[in-house]
């Protein structure tokens, strides 16, 4: 009958989350429906939420990689803003891709113009010969 006890084989499978089939843990679900209430297409493939949750998640993986070895170098084991700027600023395709982002409570990157280094540098040598 339609009882719940007599729960099969089918109702399990069906349980299973599309996040769970393609082993992530973005949820792909979500995604569609983002996907399809964006209109950003009147239709919207069964692979392409999948495919967007999985590029989600490596980037976010990889942030998450760096920002934690950069607290671990400044003896934190939390990970701060300040932690996911310098993740993002110190690697040279993230920051590419995160250039016109701002990060609140990030701070800056620590960088001092060579030439305004103290001791003899090449480019101050060669304004003083002039």
């Amino acid at each position: 009958g339609k009882g719940k006890g007599s729960r099969g084989k089918a109702a399990a499978i069906s349980k299973t989350s599309r996040s769970q089939k393609a082993g992530l843990q973005f949820p792909v679900g979500r995604l569609a429906r983002f996907m399809k209430q964006g209109k950003y297409a009147e239709r919207i493939g069964a692979g392409s939420p999948v495919y967007l949750a999985a590029v989600l998640e490596y980037l976010a993986a990889e942030i998450l990689e760096l920002a934690g070895n950069a607290a671990k170098d400044n003896k934190k084991t939390r990970i701060v803003p300040r932690h996911i700027q310098l993740a993002i600023r110190n690697d040279e395709e993230l920051n590419r891709l995160m250039a016109n982002a701002t990060i609140a409570g990030g701070g800056t990157i620590p960088s001092i113009h060579p030439a305004l280094l103290p001791g003899k540098s090449k480019e101050g040598a060669e304004i003083e010969k002039l």
